[in-house]
């Protein structure tokens, strides 16, 4: 099945290099581009792709703000894609709010091609793009810039998981990958994946992005923590 994508940026180059390198690939299909977020939303919903590439700063409408309109239709408007958020810095203060939007993960603008190419078939298949690295620098922004009392609701929820699950929650809120979780519980990795299901259709949360947020904003991981 080929991935339609389209890519909003402000920058010619940048669209029409991100552009060239995606269509040389034998599954994914640019189907349109545009300089804004505003525009942004017009193509997607014209084009019906399946991830928009959106960078975070643009002019009339940031990314941000095109992301919440994607992934949160009008009545009547059906299609969703999958929202890959572009950034300059490694973590920006717009990619706390777009992960909490819906958006699916981001990725630097100088990331190697292979991982662009890499991130929209993740991003495609319905995963979240949260390597460790950027899910260590997305807690510490969360720590430095959002303390909040944990919610009452939120924290309730937990109670609806294992012992078990709730121990693999807190090592992905920690920034450890599938791979290093096994390690840490001696589990198989598909059984870390398993639990990892389970812990999202439990909770009602899309994807590993979600699953870092809740962890902190129910108080099962503080910041500052190992």
């Amino acid at each position: 099945m080929t991935i339609r994508v389209i890519i909003v940026d402000d920058q010619a180059m940048v669209r029409a290099g991100f552009a060239a390198l995606l269509a040389a690939q034998s599954d994914i299909d640019v189907v349109g581009e545009a300089p804004d977020g505003r525009k942004g939303v017009e193509v997607s919903r014209t084009v019906h792709p399946d991830v928009v590439l959106m960078d975070v700063r643009m002019p009339e409408m940031d990314g941000l703000a095109a992301a919440r309109e994607l992934l949160s239709p009008p009545t009547g408007v059906v299609h969703r894609p999958k929202v890959l958020m572009l950034t300059t810095f490694d973590v920006d203060d717009y990619v706390y709010e777009a992960l909490r939007a819906g958006a699916s993960g981001f990725l630097l603008k100088d990331a190697p091609p292979a991982d662009l190419i890499s991130a929209v078939r993740i991003v495609a298949a319905g995963e979240a793009l949260l390597a460790p690295s950027v899910t260590r620098r997305l807690i510490a922004d969360f720590a430095r810039q959002r303390p909040a009392a944990p919610s009452g609701g939120t924290a309730l929820r937990l109670n609806g998981l294992t012992p078990r699950e709730t121990e693999v929650l807190g090592l992905i809120a920690r920034g450890l990958s599938n791979q290093e979780i096994a390690a840490r519980l001696v589990l198989a990795e598909q059984t870390v994946k398993t639990h990892i299901g389970r812990v999202l259709a439990k909770l009602g949360l899309r994807d590993r992005a979600q699953a870092v947020i809740f962890a902190y904003e129910s108080g099962l991981v503080t910041p500052g923590e190992a």
